[in-house]
């Protein structure tokens, strides 16, 4: 069973620890056996806003977890305590993988986590990660990054993103789809596997992509092109571009090839399928063609994705 640690010191704010405590301290899903083993680890009693609790070990015990989670801090400003920094440094040495959620990222950026690394934050304070740790690499546009053994993500909401992105890293899509089910919250704001995050749909239903993205998705079988897509909205394949940078935060030929990842993730999951026919499926081509792209973008072969995710059953209906 693995090990998730949760990092908790005076300051943090509460929203992130008791988000990752929901997701990680059981699976709402019923699919995953096992799950993961959830541990609150700090110096003594935490304070946060109007609330204390009390860890269940001490940040040592983050040296022995497979995964260490950082919560948001809720003043940047404030001297980080030289105990946790020391402790995430220790647990990334011994090597856990490394999580942060929001202003988290300080506290592995002062841990040198992040040196030569792309990472992100709450978008009010990327300017200032960047400022204070020039060996990072900041990205404000994004929800979160995936950068294989050290993630980390934006506000909020991209917090919930990547800690579901984790299930779907350890659990395959099925499972993390279920899981986001039972949170009521979208499960298909995940990218691939070291691949920063991009949001597949607009926000809005009057947004210029809003029938073209779903449309899309019910038509990756087919080899679509951008101007097949520029056509579409009646539009010219520059605007079409624009548009989709400010609602996705990429081209449409990059979204075109993650939602083709996507689908054969799933079918390898849940259905019984060739390699060859899942290639099809996805727009892929030919089996050559969907092993390359998935082995460069997921970091493992279908064959061995399939042998780890594969689920013996559906999910439970919500």
């Amino acid at each position: 069973m693995a090990t998730i640690a949760l990092a908790a010191t005076d300051g943090m704010l509460h929203f992130e620890l008791a988000m990752a405590c929901e997701i990680f301290v059981r699976d709402p899903s019923g699919l995953a056996d096992p799950w993961y083993d959830l541990v609150v680890c700090g110096p003594g009693p935490v304070g946060m806003g109007r609330f204390r609790m009390e860890p269940d070990e001490g940040l040592d015990r983050l040296a022995r977890a497979d995964t260490v989670i950082i919560p948001a801090i809720a003043d940047i400003d404030v001297d980080l305590p030289p105990d946790l920094v020391d402790a995430v440094r220790a647990a990334h040495d011994a090597g856990a993988r490394m999580v942060s959620l929001c202003t988290g990222a300080f506290v592995l950026a002062a841990a040198g986590v992040l040196d030569g690394l792309r990472a992100t934050t709450h978008w009010a304070h990327t300017d200032e990660l960047a400022a204070r740790y020039p060996r990072v690499t900041v990205d404000p546009d994004v929800l979160y990054v995936d950068n294989g053994n050290v993630l980390a993500s934006a506000g909020k909401a991209a917090a919930i993103d990547l800690c579901l992105h984790l299930i779907r890293r350890d659990h395959g899509s099925t499972v993390a789809n279920a899981v986001a089910r039972r949170l009521v919250v979208p499960p298909h704001r995940a990218g691939g596997q070291a691949q920063f995050v991009t949001t597949p749909v607009p926000a809005r239903d009057d947004h210029p992509l809003a029938d073209l993205l779903p449309w899309a998705l019910q038509r990756l079988d087919r080899p679509l092109t951008v101007e097949d897509l520029a056509r579409q909205t009646n539009m010219s394949s520059r605007n079409l571009a624009r548009h989709f940078k400010s609602a996705t935060g990429t081209t449409p030929l990059q979204w075109l090839s993650t939602q083709r990842i996507r689908r054969a993730q799933e079918l390898l999951e849940n259905t019984d399928s060739s390699i060859d026919a899942i290639a099809e499926a996805a727009g892929m081509g030919t089996a050559t063609t969907l092993r390359r792209h998935f082995h460069r973008t997921v970091g493992v072969p279908p064959d061995a994705y399939r042998r780890t995710f594969r689920t013996a059953s559906p999910p439970p209906e919500s």
